[in-house]
């Protein structure tokens, strides 16, 4: 998952974001099994590789999660707000300052502040003096099951798969269609850093 920007337009240095993993279900891998034509579960885990790989192509070169789940972020301790890597933002849970040891401890709600704007993407600043880091536990995504993902992601990542499969034994693996890319560019998010 790429990183934005701070306000302000600085780089974000030192910051990280973890995502729990990918797990797209039975649909998506029934419809990359349809795509492909492919009766029986011999191949089921692969798929499910092939597809939480396609799903992580697709966020990263459209700047948005898929599928809803859990990020923690962490993010320099200011007063200044900073913009969070993953979007679009459906909520955040918490803030925790981060000892030198990395222990957390939650911080009151009155110590930071938080926002997510019309776009989806997710801000936090503390309120009081800073100094260290943070760290944001929050939801991500723009759709809570494979199903309510619109149809050009889930095409696109559903063709990608289905090209990872295909191509799966070859040195080069083959250039992906180019009507993946089609597909996912007017989603696609840009940040300046």
């Amino acid at each position: 998952m790429g990183l934005g920007a701070c306000a302000g337009g600085e780089a974000c240095v030192g910051r990280s974001v973890a995502a729990a993993p990918i797990v797209s279900g039975v649909a998506a891998r029934d419809e990359v099994k349809a795509f492909l034509r492919i009766d029986g579960a011999a191949e089921d885990a692969e798929l499910d590789r092939l597809i939480a790989a396609a799903i992580g192509h697709g966020e990263d070169f459209t700047g948005r999660t898929f599928l809803i789940r859990e990020m923690v972020e962490v993010v320099p301790a200011s007063v200044r707000w900073h913009r969070l890597g993953a979007a679009p933002v459906r909520a955040i849970g918490g803030v925790a300052m981060l000892a030198a040891d990395g222990t957390a401890s939650t911080l009151s709600a009155g110590a930071y502040a938080v926002d997510i704007d019309a776009s989806g993407d997710g801000w936090v600043r503390l309120t009081g003096a800073g100094g260290g880091r943070v760290q944001v536990t929050y939801q991500a995504g723009v759709a809570a099951a494979w199903e309510g993902l619109p149809e050009p992601l889930r095409q696109g990542a559903v063709r990608l798969a289905a090209h990872l499969f295909t191509h799966r034994d070859e040195a080069d693996g083959g250039a992906p269609p180019a009507a993946v890319a089609a597909l996912w560019r007017p989603w696609r998010r840009m940040r300046l850093l």
